[in-house]
């Protein structure tokens, strides 16, 4: 039998279509799909099926010193024990294997692994295939050559999991010792997630530090013969054009030139055209920048991207090349998409073109070519509408690339009036060129109408506008990863990675990110006590000597020794400054939870957790003070930017998966429900008849809102109500109840008819019953097979789960993720 051993499930299922013609039959084997016809298995893995890990007794962390993990032994631990049994019973089969995972770093240490496996079973040949799409060419080329597996590249993949795990481990149990902060709230810190944090923090810092100046612009709006335009104020500032007035009296003065004159002669008439060139071929990076600007972040888009990859519909995702290789034939590829409804007239007027030379980016490197469609076409219905999102534009961007260059046609106009210069310039797309096939650039345009020296333009309008130069702005994350590269932080494979994670241990929030105060107090103890954990350059250096392991220039036990020593020297420069670590760190976790002052004795109020599991709002003056607030009973507390004005008390948000809600001010929650009156709709269901207990709308402190027992706590029978809109008690009754419905006015469109609130709950149960878990919010398809292949085949499963666990197994499923799916389920 030939053993076949690929990556993920859907990839062997892809695998074993092609090679067996559509002849391939599945069975189970210890709750895993193997594919078999005619002599051939093949099997998926799950990713690392097997992972590393310290020895038992490193497990406690109050019992074992971080920097004993320094030079702790490192094992080998299986992590998906029913994938592990499936290989070893199906090596024992064989006369022969072929690996076949993603052609990578990653996909070659995922390949070490299964070959280390197969070798404890068996000495069967075992030959290694690689391609850069699964489309039946590629998939049959690579398998009439096989090749063999590559131990350097894997050993550069094993050299970075050795290392980041000592790295987080012993730093991240230092730290969280030191702020005493154990747990799931424990402190993280990574290799490379640390350097990338600081990049955050920096520019935060630069955003706090900018001091604004004020500045004046002034515009007028020109007509010839009614045609009208938009000019600008410009002076000479010794050579060079400036349009910024920096002295008020100054831009007065000019303003009230300009409100005297009536006309501006043409003084100046300048035409040029401009070639605008098509882009480079998608690599990874360029991928998530184009997918940011339609709002994908960059972990969803490589999720969807690696998705499409697995279907056979682009080529793997993760790749740094910008040149296409020699042997691709873009006309081939151009002709698949004839016929397409979406994309065949495109592809047939590139075809018509004369010529069809390929642009070219800075790298070109030898793993993957760029990302770019495959010419097996999906229909429009076989993907989600994010999934079609992404695709068209991996196409398009293709289509770009073989396209024409676009042209643009320029006019600058100078005028003068009074004596002051007004300039306007105009740009009109002539040939759209790669524009007609590429609609994601910016093609707009500015008019101005043809003018000539000399001419005298009517003065519609003139405006002075104060303004205030800005700060910096924030990383974007395409922006940001566009950075890691730069500065040779993480690889292509992890950056999108490592930013999800920051956003899991609650280090940032927002987007464009934002560093918590947790994040600027991790990177300024960093600084103050150990800068190499925050250092970019250091990080780098390991990079690049994981690379030499590649290239078989360096070995696994030089970088790993190296980046111990490294290691060393950090816990030489933390060990005597741990308690006043803990001490910063644990005033910044405070920070992070303050709300506003407390109006009884003026200490800060925080977010807090009771015993039960529950959030409130309690003083930092307790036991003194025993102030308290109460917050929703539903989701997990964010502090908020926005501040509330009578109470000077941040808002809050309720993280609560597709329930998630802005809670707003607490204070004024309660204070509402302080001031509302109880109205009763009718007899309680559960004690109206025996204790005579009404139903009435109410509103609590924590600001909900809901109809219950007048008689509560005696009963505490309740129906929750939406906690915004204004609620219209009708005339009109259920007649199974004896209550009034209800409607909820929330701005000017017509009202929520939300009827008897016994029925609406009743059916508000039914539709939010989770059977499967494509019923999870955000779980497509690919996703829940995703989850299957990983042990989680229905909703229950998710309960008995952690969240980190699954995020690190399941490709393109943040932690936080998993939490929000967990939120949903009922309790």
């Amino acid at each position: 039998m030939q053993l076949i051993i690929t990556e993920k499930d859907n990839a062997a299922r892809r695998i074993a279509e092609i090679l067996s013609d559509g002849a391939a039959a599945a069975e189970r084997r210890n709750g895993v799909n193997v594919y078999r016809w005619a002599g051939t298995s093949v099997v998926g893995l799950s990713g690392h099926v097997v992972g590393l890990d310290f020895p038992p007794e490193y497990a406690n962390w109050r019992d074992v010193e971080p920097a004993e993990l320094i030079d702790a032994d490192v094992v080998t631990e299986p992590t998906q024990e029913n994938i592990v049994r499936t290989l070893e019973g199906l090596a024992r089969e064989a006369d022969e294997a072929v690996i076949a995972t993603d052609y990578d770093r990653e996909g070659e240490l995922i390949g070490k692994e299964a070959y280390e496996l197969l070798r404890a079973e068996t000495d069967v040949p075992i030959r290694r295939v690689r391609f850069s799409s699964i489309t039946e060419r590629e998939v049959r080329e690579a398998f009439e050559q096989p090749d063999d597996l590559d131990f350097d590249l894997a050993a550069a993949g094993e050299a970075r999991q050795i290392i980041d795990l000592v790295w987080g481990a012993a730093l991240t149990r230092f730290l969280s010792l030191s702020a005493r902060q154990l747990g799931e709230d424990f402190i993280s810190v990574g290799r490379v997630q640390s350097p990338t944090l600081k990049l955050i923090v920096d520019r935060e810092r630069e955003i706090q530090a900018f001091d604004p100046e004020d500045y004046w612009e002034l515009f007028a709006d020109l007509a010839k013969n009614g045609d009208g335009f938009e000019a600008q104020y410009f002076y000479d500032d010794d050579g060079t054009e400036a349009e910024r007035v920096w002295d008020e009296e100054t831009a007065q003065a000019v303003h009230e030139r300009l409100r005297a004159a009536t006309s501006a002669e043409v003084i100046s008439v300048r035409k040029r055209t401009r070639t605008d060139h098509p882009p480079a071929p998608f690599n990874t990076t360029a991928f998530i920048g184009a997918a940011g600007s339609l709002g994908y972040s960059a972990q969803r888009a490589m999720s969807i991207a690696e998705d499409l990859y697995t279907a056979g519909y682009v080529t793997y995702p993760r790749t740094d090349n910008t040149v296409y290789p020699e042997d691709l034939e873009p006309d081939e590829l151009l002709d698949a998409f004839v016929g397409s409804p979406t994309f065949g007239e495109d592809a047939e007027s590139l075809l018509a073109l004369d010529e069809r030379t390929p642009t070219e980016g800075d790298e070109e490197t030898t793993d993957h070519p760029p990302i770019h469609p495959t010419g097996e076409l999906p229909s429009r219905g076989e993907l989600s509408e994010a999934e079609w999102e992404v695709y068209e534009l991996i196409v398009r961007r293709f289509f770009a690339t073989v396209a024409e260059p676009a042209t643009w046609a320029h006019l600058r106009v100078v005028a003068e009036a009074n004596g002051c210069q007004l300039k306007a310039n105009g740009k009109r797309l002539v040939e759209p060129g790669y524009h007609a096939v590429y609609p994601y650039a910016s093609t707009s345009e500015n008019y101005v109408p043809a003018v000539e020296e000399g001419e005298q333009l009517a003065i519609d309008d003139v405006r002075l506008e104060e303004k205030q130069t800005q700060p910096p702005r924030r990383f974007g994350q395409s922006r940001l990863i566009q950075r890691m590269e730069d500065l040779g932080l993480g690889t292509k494979a992890t950056r999108h990675n490592i930013i999800e994670k920051l956003y899991d241990r609650g280090y940032i929030e927002g987007d464009p990110p934002r560093p918590t105060a947790l994040a600027e107090a991790v990177v300024e103890a960093a600084e103050s006590f150990a800068d190499h954990v925050v250092s970019d350059e250091m990080t780098a250096q390991l990079e690049a000597d994981m690379a030499a392991i590649a290239d078989g220039e360096a070995t696994l036990e030089d970088v790993t020794e190296e980046s111990r020593e490294m290691l060393e020297r950090v816990f030489r420069e933390l060990r005597d400054s741990r308690e006043e670590i803990g001490e910063h760190l644990q005033e910044s976790l405070k920070a992070d939870r303050q709300l506003g002052p407390c109006p009884e004795c003026g200490e800060a109020l925080l977010v807090r957790q009771s015993r039960q599991g529950s959030y409130f709002v309690g003083c930092d003056g307790f036991p003194e003070c025993r102030f308290t607030l109460p917050l929703p009973s539903t989701g997990e507390p964010l502090v908020l930017e926005e501040t509330c004005e009578d109470h000077d008390m941040h808002h809050v948000k309720m993280l609560a998966g597709r329930d998630t809600f802005v809670h707003g001010c607490p204070r004024c929650a309660a204070e509402e429900a302080d001031e509302s009156e109880d109205r009763v709709i009718g007899p309680c269901p559960e004690c109206g008849e025996s204790h005579g207990g009404e139903l009435a709308i109410k509103r609590l402190r924590s600001g909900s809102r809901l109809v219950g027992c007048t008689r509560y706590p005696d009963c505490d029978y309740s129906l929750p109500l939406p906690r915004r809109g204004e609620i219209e008690v009708t005339d009109t009754y259920c007649e199974e109840h004896d209550l009034p419905e209800l409607e909820i006015h929330d701005g000017d469109g017509d009202p929520w008819e939300l009827g008897c609130p016994i029925c609406n709950y009743r059916e508000y149960r039914a539709e939010q019953e989770i059977d499967d878990l494509e019923d999870l919010d955000g779980v497509g398809a690919a996703t829940a097979e995703k989850l299957g292949d990983a042990g989680i085949e229905e909703p229950t499963d998710l309960t008995e789960v952690d969240a980190d666990d699954v995020a690190a197994e399941v490709q393109g499923v943040s932690a936080s993720q998993v939490r929000e799916w967990q939120a949903e389920l009922p309790s």
